[in-house]
């Protein structure tokens, strides 16, 4: 796609100001980096908190009649019992049980609202409107921004500019910023505590130049997005899900409630269902390379000279301080070390447990 027919974000602006190393990202113009650069931006979130971007992602709102019992049928989660402002991690499955993608799901007074991934929305949009009963609305919102601050400094710099604050991780709730209605979750993709922002574009600027007037808060692009993602052992569609992949072999069964995996009802339930009871032929798993070579989305996993697997994602961790992957193997493997073939180079990899950095979320006392 060329440059002059990328979109761009109501925030546009506030990147380049910043000095922000804009290129095409799922069809729009994003940050990638900032100076010093994507190294700093992350050790900056988890030590302070990091501002993004996220108004390239996708938010439809679902209502009418029977939204919820329809939603069940394309993804395996409780719709129906979603209380207002309840927040879950889900996914749009295939007939075959694989993963068209992964998404947001909230549930509001009268709606249900998803936010999907960038590279998706059209797909999903066809996918929505492909089954949905007549007396159902799916209304795709193209007049927000929305911003995530995440890093254990959140908190206490919105709290600073006057938003009152969901208390526990996958909380949402509406709010006011400066006389103007705003939606903040407790949400994000980085392992840390932090929030997740939409309101009208203006609204948001002048959300996000408030927050970055605080030292606490500094812009980050998507390459600290992807490391510290990745540190957290989340998923990136596209590397880590795609269309041939189940939740099961993904390591995603947590996000597939009881009542969904008793009763089913759902696109791929039939090879999702099976392979719960008798496990997947692979399995996502987190890879820590030896050296300090990394190794990259595609490399071949081998053992005695065999392929068993494949890496989906990877590259440095700041804050482990090492190279980091994840990747699919064989789930009768049971070797902790293999090789990764990159670009001819064998490199030796251990398997190791996800997330690298144990997650920071508020999730209340047990």
């Amino acid at each position: 796609m060329e440059d002059s027919e990328l979109k761009r974000t109501p925030l546009y602006d506030l990147h380049v100001q910043a000095g922000g190393r804009m290129a095409g990202f799922a069809g729009y113009e994003m940050p990638i980096r900032y100076e010093p650069g994507a190294l700093a931006e992350h050790l900056f979130t988890r030590a302070s908190a990091g501002l993004f971007d996220i108004s390239h992602m996708g938010l439809v709102e679902i209502s009418g009649p029977g939204h919820r019992a329809w939603l069940e049928s394309l993804l395996p989660t409780d719709v129906a019992g979603l209380a207002p402002g309840q927040m879950r991690y889900s996914f749009f499955t295939t007939l075959d049980g694989g993963v068209i993608d992964d998404v947001m799901v909230t549930g509001r007074d009268d709606r249900i609202d998803l936010v999907v991934n960038a590279s998706r929305k059209v797909e999903d949009l066809a996918h929505l409107l492909a089954s949905a009963p007549v007396n159902v609305s799916i209304n795709e919102r193209t007049d927000v921004a929305m911003v995530a601050l995440q890093g254990p400094k959140a908190a206490v710099v919105l709290q600073r500019v006057g938003i009152e604050l969901p208390a526990l991780f996958l909380q949402g709730r509406e709010a006011q910023f400066d006389g103007t209605n705003i939606w903040v979750s407790r949400s994000g993709y980085t392992g840390e505590d932090g929030f997740e922002i939409q309101g009208a574009a203006a609204g948001m600027v002048d959300l996000a130049a408030q927050v970055l007037a605080h030292s606490e808060v500094e812009w980050a692009g998507l390459g600290a997005r992807d490391s510290l993602r990745l540190e957290a052992g989340l998923c990136l569609y596209g590397n880590d899900l795609d269309e041939t992949i189940s939740p099961i072999e993904a390591g995603l069964r947590w996000a597939i409630p009881k009542r969904r995996r008793e009763e089913g009802g759902f696109a791929g339930a039939e090879r999702i269902m099976h392979e719960l009871v008798q496990g997947p032929p692979r399995r996502r798993v987190g890879l820590r390379p030896t050296g300090r070579a990394p190794v990259r989305q595609g490399a071949a996993l081998s053992l005695a000279g065999r392929q068993v697997g494949f890496v989906s994602s990877g590259g440095y961790g700041p804050t482990v301080e090492g190279p980091i992957a994840m990747g699919y193997v064989e789930s009768e493997v049971v070797s902790q070390s293999l090789i990764a073939d990159v670009r001819g180079k064998e490199i030796e990899c251990e398997i190791a447990a996800l997330p690298f950095v144990p997650p920071r979320y508020v999730r209340g006392e047990k």
